[in-house]
């Protein structure tokens, strides 16, 4: 049985997204709240499996509200339904805590997928964004990589193909102090934290070869 919450401003919407939520034998709806601070107020003292969650509310409401939630709840699962097809808004909300996100207009079957996908422990995004999202990630990637300069490239093929921060000095004629600043930054830039990470991304960019394929 998956236990839910329904958090929307509007009284008409809750009680739509309940009677969808009746049909389903494996679904309950143990609660209602039309505000963020109320949702959080219930959610301090009751566990629930699914937080079915407006993005857009008065008040504490968006990426703040997930957050919070999170932090409350963090075993319970996120779902939010929006009025907003946006694969920005999508991409934050899954990025700060969301476990799934649907738009408003969807089917409501695809509503009780979305909530059994996300109590199992999975992710579910409306399939009418996942094309967005597509792209929105190959285009992020390519932005990242063209935000490197020329020498920071190259420091950056280098160490993932396996030279110390000495070697590329002496293959340069710079000082290892000078490589490590450019491996800082590109590293800053590529949002890395070790070795292995650089390794991994140039693998995944085709950069160089994984030997172990």
């Amino acid at each position: 049985m998956v236990r839910l919450i329904i958090v929307d401003d509007h009284a008409i919407v809750r009680r739509g997204l309940r009677r969808i939520c009746e049909t389903d034998r494996d679904l309950v709806v143990v609660a209602e709240a039309g505000s963020g601070a109320e949702a959080l107020a219930w959610l301090g003292t009751n566990p629930v499996d699914v937080v079915l969650l407006d993005m857009t509310m008065p008040g504490v409401h968006g990426v703040d509200l997930i957050k919070q939630i999170a932090s409350i709840r963090p075993a319970s699962r996120i779902l939010v339904l929006s009025m907003h097809a946006e694969a920005e808004l999508a991409t934050r909300a899954l990025r700060v805590g969301a476990h799934g996100y649907l738009t408003k207009d969807g089917d409501p079957d695809v509503l009780i997928t979305a909530i059994h996908k996300v109590a199992s422990g999975g992710k579910f995004v409306d399939p009418s964004l996942m094309e967005a999202l597509l792209f929105a990630k190959l285009d992020a990637e390519v932005q990242t990589m063209s935000a490197l300069s020329d020498r920071e490239f190259e420091v950056f093929r280098l160490l993932a193909s396996g030279a110390s921060v000495t070697e590329i000095a002496e293959r340069f004629s710079l000082s290892a102090k000078t490589i490590s600043t450019h491996k800082t930054r590109l590293m800053q830039k590529l949002g890395l934290r070790s070795n292995a990470d650089i390794v991994r991304l140039a693998i995944a960019e085709g950069i160089i070869k994984n030997d172990a394929r």
